[in-house]
């Protein structure tokens, strides 16, 4: 990782971006101090349909009433809208 300075990163910004596009990072400084790092962005593939659906077989299952008993004790259920004015809003 390079560290180079505001004015550097002003005057050089073509150069110092095409290296960052070549993977590499700088840390940019203001007066001595650093303030913002410049780094490649990770890029994520798109998947396919198989690939999500099989993804989502290996979430964990969540049980309804322990989360309800979770969410109680850590909101709170002063403002809670009752189970069946919630279910029958998504009827």
């Amino acid at each position: 990782m390079k560290v180079i300075t505001q004015r550097e990163f002003r005057n050089n910004s073509a150069a110092v971006m095409n290296a960052v596009e070549a993977g590499e990072t700088f840390r940019v400084t203001r007066n001595g101090v650093e303030v913002a790092e410049v780094r490649p962005v990770r890029r994520q593939r798109r998947r396919t349909a198989e690939e999500l659906v099989e993804r989502h077989r290996k979430l964990p299952r969540v049980d309804f009433t322990q989360m309800r008993q979770e969410a109680d004790e850590f909101f709170r259920t002063e403002d809670r809208i009752e189970d069946d004015d919630a279910r029958g809003s998504r009827r």
